[in-house]
């Protein structure tokens, strides 16, 4: 998914004192298609949004959606505290609202965190279930019980223990917006704002389970759907100052979305700069993301060089940081002339191995240590052109 970490609302860009978190717009969701084709293993979804005159961003930043809890889910809880949803309850901000409303707009009923098992802890401090899991000594028995698991399950295993409406303000973390990399410049799309969504669904301990915000996108929010948003900067992630500097994008699956703005960034402005992308996915037939335009883009000779990994396309995988050390010198040569290096996706493994990936690249091509190329990465840091957007 892209999904970018959540930034102080103050860096928002556009309508900063009036579109916030807090303080939506309401958008209507013009366009949501598939870009995944048939028989893919994953459900990545192109959403365009409208924007009112006057809302700015600059490619780099994030659309926050503000999600709604499914109809199921809401309902499981309901049944699992035994409440019919009509009860009054005071939300975050002391307004009242119905169970129903605030399990659907208010709160996190989803991913289960270990907070909520603290918190129904220090409601009920006698039941010996919780007490194994409480607590700082318990960390890890708490998120092996956690993982996969919902608020719905916290609910079913540890019943009754809700006494009043009121206390899951205390047990259940509030809802929180999700952020997703911007994948359109405004330039080419003066009205809109236009994001990559990979849908998130699995079962997990005998239920079918989904990403909160993603599942909204994928199953609730089709065209003409009504949704608040706001615009959200991101100054640690922008294209050179310098419209002739080279750039370097590495955005397998849905990391593709910022370098897709940064293309229509930079094509509409007309800059002269070389383009150099790295796109990863599982198969090419089904999986391309954005590949008309992007092939269309490289025939054009705007896109200086496509390079595509597809790594259940052969019996061996094959990986971006793969792709990048087949083209070592080259890249090499590019850095050499001062590229800038962008990095957008997952953090938790591919952030890590592209860089590695870099440092061997900057080593063989200047002909160096690990150590030299260390430092040279490191200046490439302090100049600002190596920048990551990972999640």
């Amino acid at each position: 998914m892209t999904e970018v970490l959540e930034q102080d609302s103050k860096s928002a860009v556009g309508h900063a004192s009036k579109y916030t978190r807090n303080n939506p717009y309401y958008s209507t969701v013009t366009y949501n298609e598939l870009l995944t084709g048939e028989g893919s293993e994953k459900e990545t979804r192109h959403i365009e949004l409208s924007l009112e005159e006057g809302m700015s961003y600059t490619p780099g930043d994030a659309v926050g959606i503000l999600p709604e809890n499914r109809a199921e889910a809401v309902s499981e809880v309901l049944t699992a505290l035994g409440y019919k949803g009509d009860e009054r309850v005071l939300d975050h901000y002391k307004v009242e609202i119905s169970l129903e409303e605030a399990l659907r707009t208010r709160l996190q009923i989803g991913k289960l965190a270990r907070s909520s098992v603290n918190q129904l802890f220090k409601i009920a401090p006698d039941n010996a279930g919780l007490k194994e899991m409480a607590g700082p000594d318990n960390k890890a028995r708490a998120e092996e019980y956690c993982w996969g698991r919902e608020l719905v399950d916290l609910l079913t295993d540890f019943p009754w223990l809700i006494k009043e409406p009121q206390q899951l303000f205390q047990v259940v973390a509030r809802l929180t917006p999700r952020m997703y990399s911007i994948a359109s410049s405004q330039l080419a799309h003066p009205d809109d704002v236009q994001t990559t969504v990979r849908v998130v669904r699995y079962d997990s301990h005998g239920r079918n389970r989904q990403g909160v915000a993603s599942g909204h996108l994928g199953d609730r929010a089709g065209t003409g759907i009504t949704i608040p948003i706001f615009l959200h900067a991101n100054n640690n992630f922008r294209l050179p100052v310098d419209s002739s500097a080279p750039v370097i994008m590495i955005g397998p699956g849905t990391g593709i979305a910022p370098f897709r703005s940064f293309l229509e960034e930079r094509q509409a402005k007309g800059e002269p700069g070389d383009n150099w992308l790295f796109f990863g996915e599982q198969r090419e037939k089904m999986d391309f993301l954005y590949k008309d335009q992007l092939q269309q883009m490289h025939r054009d000779g705007f896109l200086t060089r496509l390079d595509t990994a597809f790594s259940r396309d052969q019996h061996a995988k094959i990986y971006v940081q793969d792709r990048m050390q087949e083209r070592a010198k080259e890249l090499y040569e590019w850095l050499d002339r001062g590229a800038y290096f962008y990095v957008c996706g997952d953090a938790t493994r591919m952030a890590k191995d592209v860089e590695t990936a870099l440092l061997d690249v900057i080593a063989k091509g200047s002909n160096g240590t690990l150590e030299h190329a260390a430092e040279y990465l490191a200046g490439m840091k302090k100049q600002k052109r190596y920048q990551l957007d990972v999640y």
